[in-house]
């Protein structure tokens, strides 16, 4: 709470807007939010502070997500996707270390760079193909590279939509194997960083005030999903996460 209120009134409002807007495009597309609340609080924060505010917002959103199916369906996608599961928390855990290791210009280039990409890339219309001769090595590698990119930044999702739109996947089984991904993803990162120390008392107090206006936001994105063409939407959100992509990397560079 200190943290929170230590911060001038501009940043605190900027800092509830970003959970607000990251929890209403997890609620309409159902992934994001990291993306979203990584490179917002880092535009006004240090790296490893922001890293622990967005703990808690996605972590309760991502379960949130993983169990809206219901447990017998989040059993489902563990079994069908537990060599992947495997491998983004071991990668977790060990990409973890390298928050405090690395300096804040090295962290905004390592997280800035793959997020200007996945957005560039998704703007530019490509998408990943994989023929069924390669699902094995697709899988392994996803959960490698998730898991890596995951344990620093928070940020594990796009390796795991492309790789799962990459198969075909039907659109409720991505939901469901997205939910148990991520949601378990984030158990692991949460206890991955109370033992880096990124996570302390102050900093999941912070992360705590970032919940509420992250789950107003998801009901809000709930409610849009039904009401609005969500190809324009996540559009725009590439769009926006593009721009804060580049400024990480200005951030890394100058």
């Amino acid at each position: 709470m200190d943290l929170f209120l230590s911060l001038p009134g501009a940043v605190m409002i900027f800092l509830v807007g970003v959970a607000l807007f990251a929890g209403v495009v997890k609620g309409a597309v159902g992934f994001a939010m990291p993306l979203i609340m990584m490179s917002g609080l880092s535009a006004v924060l240090p790296v490893p502070v922001a890293l622990a505010g967005l703990i808690l917002p996605t972590l309760v959103m991502n379960l949130w997500q993983a169990l809206r199916g219901g447990l017998p369906a989040l059993g489902v996608a563990a079994q069908r996707h537990w060599r992947l599961l495997a491998l983004v928390l071991v990668f977790i855990v060990l990409s973890g270390q390298l928050v405090l290791a690395l300096s804040d210009r090295v962290l905004s280039l390592m997280i800035g760079v793959p997020v200007a990409l996945y957005a560039a890339s998704q703007l530019a219309g490509w998408r990943l193909r994989v023929a069924p001769r390669h699902h094995r090595w697709a899988e392994l590698a996803t959960g490698v590279v998730a898991g890596f990119f995951g344990g620093f930044s928070g940020i594990w999702g796009p390796p795991i939509v492309a790789y799962l739109t990459a198969l075909d996947t039907p659109k409720a089984e991505q939901v469901r194997a997205q939910g148990m991904l991520y949601g378990l993803g984030s158990v692991m990162f949460l206890a991955t960083h109370l033992k880096t120390g990124v996570v302390t008392g102050p900093s999941l107090q912070f992360s705590a005030i970032l919940l509420a206006p992250a789950a107003v936001g998801m009901l809000i994105g709930f409610w849009l999903q039904d009401r609005m063409d969500q190809s324009r939407f996540r559009q725009a959100t590439m769009v926006l996460l593009l721009i804060a992509g580049l400024n990480l990397i200005r951030r890394g560079l100058l």
